[in-house]
């Protein structure tokens, strides 16, 4: 339960995009501009295609483009590897009336049911909806035998792997109101990090993608804050910042990363990532806004 301290806020991923959003001048983000690919032109500028084959030069080029992300190749070679694990993603909705012995069980906030090799993760949303993660380790291959295009077939045959739980906790995989979601889990190596290349940096799950911990929108955050400070307060030394940047990123992620097992809850950089958040986004209206 909300304790009322505000040190561990939750907030819904939709309500986070609109409020982000919300706080950038009409016209900064150019929708339907897939990034193809990106390259060094040199004088640390960079060129970025998109799908359509326009092109675009920078001075400055930040990657938050994800696990797989495009600018990552200008600055490492390094790429994601599987980590043995994948979750399967599933929804009750209106679950104190529909699904009240699992609205029970998962409670007011999250709740994790773990044996090796197996778990069942799920938090409460608004709208009275349960969330699930149901966690597998198994190699990619397992997950390829089962049809996940016939949601009712995936679905009995992840639950036959829990069977003997209780029926509270196989409602959140067999009850669900979406067709099951199978996401492969892939990480960076803890401590991924780069030489500085003049003009480009990277931030969020480009730059430290892990195992999920409850850190990697917190992370992503925290970054996008400190990196526009830093590049604030050197507004003529684009190259200072990004060192700055780049300095602190590197062992916070790397702290991260070995927090918790996958699917645990936040520590309390949730607070802090919304605290930049805040100090960022009602600075000064004068200061010149740096996407």
């Amino acid at each position: 339960a909300d304790e009322g301290t505000g040190g561990r806020p939750e907030v819904m991923r939709g309500d986070l995009r609109d409020i982000l959003l919300d706080s950038l001048p009409a016209g900064t983000v150019r929708w339907g501009q897939k990034v193809g690919s990106a390259r060094t032109v040199g004088g640390g500028r960079h060129e970025v295609t998109f799908a359509d084959g326009s092109t675009v030069g920078t001075s400055l080029l930040v990657g938050a483009d994800g696990a797989w992300s495009r600018v990552r190749p200008l600055l490492s070679s390094t790429t994601p590897e599987y980590i043995g694990k994948s979750v399967v993603e599933t929804c009750l909705l209106d679950a104190g009336i529909r699904h009240p012995a699992a609205a029970e069980a998962v409670g007011g906030g999250s709740m994790i049911a773990h044996t090796p090799g197996r778990e069942i993760f799920a938090h409460r949303e608004r709208a009275d909806t349960l969330h699930a993660y149901i966690g597998l380790s198994e190699p990619q291959d397992w997950f390829d035998a089962i049809d996940f295009a016939d949601g009712a077939v995936a679905t009995a045959r992840i639950a036959q792997e829990f069977d003997g739980w209780a029926p509270e906790l196989t409602a959140l995989i067999t009850d669900s109101d979406i067709a099951p979601v199978l996401r492969p889990l892939h990480a960076l190596p803890a401590g991924h990090r780069w030489d500085r290349v003049p003009g480009v940096t990277l931030l969020g799950d480009a730059a430290h993608l892990s195992a999920p911990n409850g850190e990697g929108a917190n992370l992503a955050m925290l970054d996008g804050a400190e990196l526009g400070t830093a590049l604030a307060a050197h507004p003529d030394d684009i190259e200072a910042a990004l060192t700055a940047y780049e300095q602190a990123m590197f062992p916070r992620s790397t702290e991260a990363a070995t927090i918790g097992e996958p699917g645990a809850h936040a520590t309390d950089s949730d607070s802090q990532a919304v605290r930049a958040l805040i100090t960022a986004l009602t600075g000064s209206e004068k200061q010149e806004r740096t996407q």
